[in-house]
């Protein structure tokens, strides 16, 4: 029996054994998921980021939690951790976050290593979210690595994006000029029962206000004075303002209020063509990557490796540009 054929039987060692082979790009991962990919499609991808801190593996495992015991939905988490740029290692440790979940069938919990990848995901979490998809998964939630501004991936593989931030990681600006927060499809302030909830709400509310005006009313020597928002084209889809919502992961708090607002944006997405929109943005991305990937490993076993290093040591001397380097060693190649 292939990995695909066990995997779309519900055989959870497969699935285990499957991703392992997914994540070290290993021949056979390749092959299931050809096999796989007519049987995706379904899933809910949720993606989960913010700076470090903010408590995000908690927040994913009360979500987890509301997801079995309320809506008896099969979640799948894909937990990414960095690695060490000198040791390359990673420390996988969020599932110890997650401890809530252990002995759940209906839960699968994969943690993995960025592996030098940027934008907060690792190169095959996209693969990974896949295989879970064809295994039957309702709901893919994907968490991101927390190092901040850079995590802007999580985006094009999600169809709902979750942005969770703290109260007292920072001055009010920093929420912001943060460039993660302009991906969020729904804010969270995590750790709400903390000092200082209400001045990171205001700032949150500060930036929607700076993307998505509304009429507001101001005080011009003692007369009131209002601005309108911008109209919007009657023919086009009504717009989505990502909500804020304040939750205590820890107690369990909010979690409900959120779980509403995630369905009430798949709702949006689905009755105004935006789930086809995003989900064909995504394959797209994925293609191109694979077209990149294949387009590279292709050049590197046509150039050897002393042609390769000849080339290198004349742009360091400066006899060659990268741009004249790049055409010599393509020249005569793909066409």
């Amino acid at each position: 029996m292939t990995y695909s054929q066990a995997i779309l039987g519900g055989d959870r060692l497969a699935l285990a054994r499957l991703l392992t082979q997914v994540e070290n790009d290993a021949p056979e991962s390749r092959t299931a998921l050809i096999e796989l990919f007519p049987h995706t499609g379904k899933a809910h991808l949720i993606g989960v980021t913010g700076a470090p801190g903010t408590g995000k593996s908690s927040l994913v495992n009360q979500l987890a939690l509301y997801y079995r015991k309320t809506k008896e939905k099969r979640v799948a988490i894909i937990a990414v951790d960095p690695s060490s740029p000198f040791t390359g290692g990673a420390v996988l440790g969020d599932r110890v976050r997650m401890r809530d979940l252990s002995g759940d069938t209906g839960v699968f919990i994969r943690s993995m290593a960025t592996r030098g990848s940027l934008g907060g995901l690792a190169q095959s979490t996209a693969n990974m979210a896949q295989v879970f998809d064809a295994a039957g998964f309702d709901i893919v939630i994907i968490e991101t690595v927390g190092a901040g501004q850079s995590e802007v991936d999580v985006a094009r593989l999600a169809h709902t994006t979750l942005v969770v931030e703290a109260p007292g990681l920072g001055d009010d600006i920093q929420a912001i000029k943060a460039g993660i927060l302009e991906i969020a499809d729904i804010l969270v302030i995590n750790k709400s029962d903390r000092p200082g909830v209400e001045n990171t709400e205001k700032a949150l509310k500060s930036m929607l206000d700076l993307a998505h005006p509304t009429e507001r009313v101001f005080q011009h020597h003692g007369q009131s004075m209002r601005v309108a928002a911008p109209r919007q084209d009657s023919s086009s889809a009504p717009m989505w303002i990502p909500p804020i919502h304040r939750t205590v992961a820890t107690e369990g708090k909010g979690i409900a209020e959120l779980a509403e607002s995630i369905a009430q944006h798949v709702a949006h997405l689905t009755q105004n063509g935006g789930w086809v929109i995003r989900e064909r943005a995504r394959l797209e991305v994925e293609l191109d990557a694979l077209i990149r990937e294949t387009l590279i490993n292709r050049f590197r076993a046509d150039v050897t490796q002393e042609l390769y290093d000849d080339t290198l040591e004349k742009i360091i001397q400066r006899e060659l540009s990268p741009w004249e380097a790049v055409k010599s060693l393509m020249n005569g190649r793909f066409k």
